[in-house]
């Protein structure tokens, strides 16, 4: 059986990186797009990231443009919008698909690891995004896709996947969790 650091993932300059590299590290993995109402969650990213850097915590970054192609341009373009919008430093990789038959071989381990439970009830934007959801999904309650962007899984430092944190669940609560794992 697969662990996660026997992964391998494309750069955004189209190289191989191991997720070894990141053994030891607590990680947050993400499928994130450019044009999406949760966009803003970069600059959550960011700072998240900014705070618990030193104390071994990374952010790894997967554009995807499956979600009403929310994620549209080059890799560069999406490295260089996010930079000058957003400031981000984390590592960004390379246009992924996180569903499907060309889905990253990453993202079926993950979502193996943390299936979908449900997106939070007490977000505003839940219900419009539920309705988006199952126009393409009507039994999208019932399987583990990954639901929308700004999807997100909590790695502890030994690579196991502790945690799916939906894009509507508060960021407060991703920062509490990855404190406990720091």
């Amino acid at each position: 059986m697969k662990k996660l650091y026997d992964f391998e993932v494309l750069g955004m300059d189209g190289k191989k990186v191991s997720l070894e590299n990141y053994k030891g590290k607590v990680m947050l993995i993400v499928n994130s797009a450019t044009k999406c109402g949760f966009t803003p969650q970069y600059d959550d990213l960011e700072k998240l990231y900014e705070k618990y850097n030193e104390e071994g915590f990374v952010v790894l970054d997967f554009p995807c443009n499956q979600f009403n192609e929310q994620a549209p341009g080059s890799n560069e373009e999406i490295v260089s919008f996010c930079q000058m919008n957003f400031g981000v430093s984390y590592p960004m990789f390379s246009k992924i698909d996180v569903n499907g038959e060309n889905e990253d071989p990453l993202y079926t381990f993950l979502k193996k690891e943390q299936p979908f439970v449900r997106l939070n009830p007490e977000h505003p934007s839940t219900t419009r995004l539920e309705s988006i959801i199952e126009e393409k999904d009507p039994d999208f309650r019932n399987n583990s896709n990954i639901k929308w962007n700004f999807t997100k899984f909590l790695v502890d430092r030994e690579g196991n996947v502790i945690r799916r944190f939906e894009p509507t669940h508060d960021m407060k609560d991703v920062e509490e969790k990855i404190k406990e794992l720091l």
